[in-house]
């Protein structure tokens, strides 16, 4: 939606402005379209549940792939680098399980 002066306007309900917690993304992919699934993996807990699934188009997972780059190099201008631990030998955090949707 936009308003007179061209700005579009994003509404946040309340219930998502509370956000979900994720630390495992599974992304898959089809000829039209990337489908990423955020998990929460928790300590001794056998099955993971799926807590939200974006699809995006080929064109939006590249232009997000971008926003999120230049987001991390403005947050670790500001705050420092971005430690990575990768002595962790649990599941990666990213996966692409066989890349197709």
């Amino acid at each position: 939606m936009k308003n007179e002066n061209n700005e579009m306007q994003i509404e946040l309900t309340p219930e998502i402005a509370e956000g979900i917690y994720s630390n495992l993304a599974i992304i898959s992919h089809s000829s039209s379209e990337f489908v990423v699934d955020f998990v929460r993996l928790m300590p001794g807990v056998p099955k993971a549940p799926v807590k939200s699934r974006i699809i995006l188009t080929p064109e939006h997972a590249k232009r997000l792939m971008f926003a999120i780059e230049e987001n991390i190099l403005k947050y670790e201008k500001q705050f420092g680098p971005i430690r990575m631990n990768d002595n962790n030998n649990n599941m990666p955090p990213f996966m692409a399980p066989g890349g197709e949707a």
